[in-house]
């Protein structure tokens, strides 16, 4: 049997942040039920399609899954347990902002199999939450974290986000010292990305953001990394850092290009050398549900090539690189036959390493790794 990555899509939540482009919908409790039982109708549909693959990992991600009730969630991972080969389950996440966590959805994430919760924190500082537009406060976080705890959660991941508006250099190690105190078993330290048609992208093109410059971000970057790794953390991707046994066996899936699918509105499943996406509405994805179809909006074929590029982009950005070997073995041809020349170029400019079995970034390809990624798609 193949190995398998399921996503669930939990698209609501109390409030949007002001950086946040994913499908999601505040305040819409009313929905929820319907959309509920349809992704469940979803989920049955592909009973058959999955009767040869192995379930590994399962990760409900949002909008804010822990924002909706408890049961919800439980109801969907007893159908998945009952209906599909769930035996070598290795990592259950659920994402949750600490403004929705309270002990009866902790203790009934427990007993739905649940073994590892990723808090979106993004910042210990409360006057950079509000201006991004986070519904909690730092004090609801140490709240939170006190109740994942106690339930007895052993795997926790906070995210982090540097590169704030009107952050500095010295708020940003700040929370990371604090977090890293908490013995956490597993850091993602992310930049600010300002999506297209968010506020925060508008106020920016309209001068009301202000940003740490450049030389700042960096420096935000890899003085954050030195103090990870000084707490114990390893760097085992660009933005991810975990204790000894804690990497993100989910993440790890997409990083090595390994098959997925994904439950709910807009989701993306990349299977067989296909890549496809369900509908981005409540209307067309219902719509398909009700008349016994897959809801999907759009695919797209992996050529080899295609297949090959992604490979080596989403690889590199684990910190050990590519493997010589492992890409023969998945494609039967040396790396340096296909991509030699781009490879040759970017050590000689300092972006990567080349010795023994591996291909990895530099410190300095990791600042600059879009100009390697650019070489590595197919024209």
């Amino acid at each position: 049997m193949k190995d398998l990555a399921i996503y669930i899509h939990i698209p609501f939540c109390s409030s949007k942040c002001y950086y946040c482009d994913f499908i999601s919908f505040p305040r819409m409790d009313g929905r929820v039920e319907g959309y509920i039982d349809n992704l469940m109708g979803e989920v049955a549909l592909y009973r058959d399609v999955l009767r040869g693959y192995n379930i590994r990992t399962i990760f409900i991600g949002g909008g804010t899954p822990n924002y909706i009730d408890g049961r919800y969630i439980y109801n969907i991972l007893k159908y998945i347990h009952k209906n599909f080969n769930c035996g070598g389950l290795e990592e259950v996440t659920i994402e949750a902002n600490p403004e929705s966590l309270d002990l009866e959805k902790l203790r009934i994430y427990n007993e739905a199999g649940i073994d590892r919760i990723s808090i979106g924190l993004q910042t210990l500082d409360d006057r950079l939450l509000k201006g991004i537009g986070r519904g909690h406060s730092s004090m609801d976080f140490y709240k939170a974290y006190d109740l994942v705890r106690k339930v007895g959660f052993q795997n926790v991941n906070l995210d982090l986000i540097f590169g704030l508006p009107e952050q500095t250099l010295k708020d940003s190690m700040d929370t990371l010292k604090k977090a890293t105190s908490l013995d956490v078993e597993h850091i993602s330290f992310y930049s600010l990305i300002l999506e297209e048609g968010t506020p925060m992208d508008n106020w920016h093109r309209e001068g009301r953001l202000v940003l740490p410059d450049e030389d700042v971000e960096r420096d935000m970057y890899h003085m954050g990394v030195g103090l990870l790794k000084a707490g114990g953390y390893e760097h085992y991707e660009v933005s991810n850092f975990a204790k000894e046994s804690f990497r993100c066996k989910h993440n790890l899936y997409y990083w090595k290009l390994k098959p997925y699918i994904g439950f709910g509105l807009a989701a993306h499943s990349n299977m067989d050398n296909r890549r496809f996406w369900n509908h981005r509405t409540f209307s067309k994805y219902y719509a398909s549900l009700n008349e016994g179809l897959f809801p999907i909006e759009g695919e797209e074929y992996i050529d080899k090539e295609l297949e090959m590029a992604e490979y080596m982009i989403m690889g590199l950005r684990m910190i050990e690189g590519i493997d010589r070997d492992e890409f023969y073995n998945r494609f039967y041809v040396d790396v340096e036959d296909i991509y030699g020349e781009v490879l040759k170029r970017h050590r000689i400019q300092g972006l990567l390493d080349m010795d023994g079995n591996s291909i990895r970034f530099t410190s300095k390809g990791l600042d600059l790794s879009n100009l390697v990624y650019v070489d590595l798609l197919p024209d």
